[in-house]
Formats: C-alpha cells, structure tokens, sequence
C-alpha cells in the first residue's frame, strides 16, 4: 500500500499541471499586453495603468468588456496589439505554441500533448496532434474568408481602411471576442450603425457560429464524407447550438417587437435580422445591433440565460459550455420522467459526467452572483440589481456585451470584473479536469457507508 501512494500523489500533481500551465499563459499574455499598451505609441492621449490592464484582460479572455472605446483610444499599434491580444487568448497560447513546436519539430513529448488537447479540449493526449492542426486550418481559414468578404461591405465605405476594419472584425468575430473598431462612428456604438445591413450582420454571424462550435467538432464534420458518422459530442452541440440560437432569437423578438428603444422602429426584416444576431452574439461574442441599455428587464433576463450557457467546449467561446447545459437539461427530463440515468440520442450518459456538469454549474453560478453583488455596490446608485447581474454575466460567460455598467465602475468593481472574465476563460476547464482527477484512484478502491437524505 505504500508503494502505491507516492503514485497517487505523483498523479494528482501531474493531472494539475496542464490547467495550471492554461492558466499562467493567460496571466502572462494579460501582463505582456498590459505593457505594450502602456507605450505612448499605443495610445492617442495616453491611458491609465488600470484601464490598460483591463483592455489586455477582456482582450485576452475574448470578453468585449471595454473601459476605453478602442478607436478613439487607441493608435493602429496599440489596436493591433489588442487584436493580438484576442487572437492567441481566442486560441489559446499553449495552442499556438504547440502547433509551432510541431511544426519545427515535428515531435511532441506525450505532456506537451495532454497540455496542448487540455487547451484545445481534445478528448485523448493521442487526439491532440491531429486536432492541433484542425485548430490552425479552421481559424485562418474562417478569419480570411469572413475578413475578404467584410472587405466588400468596409472598403466602398472606408476605403483602403476598410481592409483594417474587415480584418479585425472578423478575427474578433471567429474569437467571440466582440471588439471592434467603428468608434469612428461613434464611441462604444459597435454595430448599431449596421441594423439594416443584412450581409454584414450575416457574415459576423457565420463566423461568431464557427468559432463557438468547437474544433473538434470541425474536425469530424470535415472527415463526414469518409466517416459517414459523427459522435454523441457533435449530434449534441449541433442539435442544442440550433435550439439555443433560434429560441433565443424568437424570445427577443417577442420582448422587444414593440419596444421603441429596440426593435419597435425597424422594419420587419431589419427586426427579424436583429433578434437573430442578437442571439447569436449573446452566445458569447459581444457585438450589439441595437441599444441593449433600452431593452426591458425579461429580455435582460433571457440575454443572460444565453449568455450564461455559452459555446461549445474546445471552441473560442466561453459559458459553462452548450455541453454542460444539455446534460442538465436532459438529466432533469429524465428524473420527471422516472428514469434513474440520464439519457440523450439513445445514449446514457456517465453519472460522473452529470456530477461533472452540476458542480460547474453550481460554482459558475456562485462566481456570478459573488461578482453582480460586488458590481451592484460598486458603482453608480443608477445601476440595478439586474444591471449587475447582467454585467457579471457576461464578463464570467466572456461575452462582453454591455447595458452601460462598466463605464461606471469604481476600481474595486474593475478588479473584481477582470477577476471574473479571467476564471470565466480559464476556469469552467480547470474545474472540469480537478473534479474528474482529483483522488479518483484512491476512492475507486475506498467502500463507505451509504447515507439517506430525503431530497424534493
């Protein structure tokens, strides 16, 4: 028995490692880009220590949360270090660097793998090589095509400067970052001046979508001509991706149809437009076609339902994932039901799965309401209790879409919101892999007593 402790031990130390390596790149590139934006050739009137480091954190985390308008704040070097910033935090920067690593070396030691499908949400360390190239071809494919078919709707516009808006839009949109660069327009105004633009709302959308799907999902879609089949995973991301988006879509369509603030002075087709974007983008990207600061309170509430679930997992969104949500929802069926497992496709699912996604759930929701309590008392007697909720939403979820809140933010609320947007990106992965490893080998062989407790 003493010989098999230490390996317990060893284990466990092991199974931390690649989600604390995730975690300390994010805090590096966070920190790297906090310095780089802190040059005065970064910005056009200069900017406070704070307001850099919570530019780089959203930026990072592909949240959208801005202190600053980007435009109007920053010179074309410092906005192209924060699209910098959101293309290796959209990607990961243990993805990128271990996609380098293999392509100079062409050999990965088998911890270089499990930290590399750790970052990417590859199933098996095995899995991981072959995924880490999907996850290359899938985004500079999506982010040239979408960038080159901005640039029809951008360069008439803006000229040669089209080029720059098209090509940060749509890295920004494939990284669900929500960023933007139209603060020539106006400040913070993001895309309110396209409502009636129906193809660059279509283009943003499509690759909003691609990049929450999750690359393993990519992958098996682009081998389906020779697979003819695709796994549970994907059957269930696709089935409640489309659910989410065009239920959510109808929801607001039906809260807003008539709210003049919103919707109510649009045509129909611009309104059937805006709600769907709506949907798509509060799935974790953090663009706005309209004034969401007008929207009533039941639309704010089904907003961070949307917000709260998230992408899919192994994506560049974030949320508790569409995954983790599906199981839920159909455990809870299935209890109503009669059944003692849960079940979906014709396929029952692990109980350690549905434990799994309960606890990340359970704590994802206790960072929420810790971050909307300390938000509320920390701004502007404005701000409501569902105002705060809403914006610590969306800061944990990495969506990044705003009612306002954060431009009233005293440094406190900013802390405790750049804290949140950080374990919103890092943390629902690390949880995951703590809760399936943790002294699992030890408590396989551990038999204890069972308890009664009366629940319902």
């Amino acid at each position: 028995m003493s010989n098999n402790k230490p390996a317990h031990g060893a284990a466990r130390r092991r199974g931390h490692i690649p989600t604390q390596t995730i975690a300390y790149s994010f805090a590096l590139l966070i920190l790297a880009g906090t310095g780089l934006l802190l040059l005065p050739c970064s910005t056009r009137h200069g900017i406070a220590p704070l307001d850099a480091l919570f530019t780089a954190t959203s930026a990072a985390c592909v949240t959208g949360l801005v202190a600053v308008d980007t435009y109007t704040a920053f010179t074309g070097f410092g906005q192209a270090v924060v699209l910098g910033l959101i293309q290796i935090g959209g990607l990961g920067l243990v993805t990128l660097t271990s996609f380098f690593a293999m392509t100079v070396r062409r050999r990965m030691s088998f911890h270089s793998l499990q930290l590399a499908g750790e970052s990417i949400g590859a199933p098996s360390a095995v899995e991981a090589r072959r995924l880490l190239g999907t996850v290359i071809k899938v985004a500079f494919a999506c982010e040239g095509l979408g960038a080159a078919a901005l640039c029809a709707a951008f360069v008439p516009e803006y000229g040669a400067e089209g080029v720059w808006i098209s090509v940060f839009l749509a890295i920004s949109a494939f990284c669900n970052a929500g960023f933007d660069v139209l603060g020539r327009i106006a400040p913070y105004a993001s895309l309110t001046a396209y409502t009636s633009n129906w193809y660059v709302q279509g283009v943003l959308m499509a690759l909003i979508v691609s990049g929450g799907l999750g690359f393993l999902v990519w992958q098996e879609l682009a081998a389906l001509r020779r697979t003819k089949r695709v796994s549970l995973h994907t059957r269930v991301v696709l089935a409640f991706t489309g659910l989410l988006l065009f239920g959510g879509a109808l929801g607001f369509a039906v809260l807003e149809w008539q709210n003049p603030a919103t919707l109510g002075g649009m045509a129909v087709g611009d309104k059937v437009a805006a709600s769907l974007f709506q949907s798509v983008s509060a799935r974790t990207a953090g663009f706005n076609t309209v004034d969401l600061a007008g929207t009533n309170q039941l639309t704010r509430l089904l907003l961070c339902i949307l917000m709260f679930v998230g992408a899919a997992p192994g994506g560049t969104g974030g949320g508790i994932k569409v995954t983790t949500f599906s199981v839920l929802a159909v455990t809870v069926l299935c209890v109503a039901r009669g059944r003692e497992d849960a079940v979906i496709f014709g396929r029952r699912i692990p109980k350690k799965t549905v434990y799994r996604a309960l606890a990340i759930t359970i704590l994802s929701l206790a960072a929420v309401m810790a971050a909307s309590v300390t938000m509320f008392f920390n701004t502007s007697a404005a701000v409501t209790e569902m105002d705060s909720l809403f914006e610590a939403v969306s800061a944990f979820a990495t969506v990044g879409v705003s009612i306002g809140v954060t431009a009233t933010m005293n440094p406190a609320a900013r802390i405790v919101t750049m804290v949140t947007m950080f374990a919103g990106r890092v943390g629902p992965v690390s949880l995951a892999v703590s809760l399936a490893s943790r002294d699992s080998s030890r408590e396989a062989w551990e038999v204890l007593p069972e308890g009664k407790i009366s629940v319902g």
